[in-house]
């Protein structure tokens, strides 16, 4: 058998690689138009002072639970406002424990005659 004569190939010569040019200082950043964000409406400010919170309502007697952050007698006119709420009217029965009494004072629980439907986290103030 004849031995075969290997073929020297020819390696491509590796070209040197190209360094880019790397500036070190940062692109300056466009400046961006300033967008108005939409105006939030803010609550309408409710006259009176805060008195107290809803925190619960009867539909059966129109009665409405309300726990006092301050005092509220017989006599007195109440605003109660809410997200779909919003009465006005003079406080005609205050009840305690199915008891009718005439004055409430801060931290009480009371039970008060409503004119029509309110809602828990209602808001009452004192007018």
């Amino acid at each position: 058998m004849a031995l075969k004569k290997k073929r020297k190939v020819k390696k491509a010569a590796k070209k040197p690689a190209i360094k880019k040019k790397v500036s070190k200082n940062k692109p300056a950043l466009k400046k961006q138009s300033t967008i108005k964000k939409p105006a939030i409406k803010k609550a309408a400010k409710v006259e009176g002072k805060l008195i107290g919170v809803i925190t619960h309502y009867f539909p059966h007697v129109q009665a409405a639970v309300i726990k006092l952050k301050g005092p509220l007698a017989k006599g007195d006119t109440v605003k109660i406002k809410g997200h779909t709420t919003d009465i006005t009217q003079i406080v005609t029965s205050i009840q305690i424990d199915r008891v009718d009494i005439q004055t409430a004072k801060k931290g009480d629980e009371i039970g008060l005659q409503v004119s029509s439907r309110v809602r828990q986290q209602d808001k009452v103030y004192k007018i």
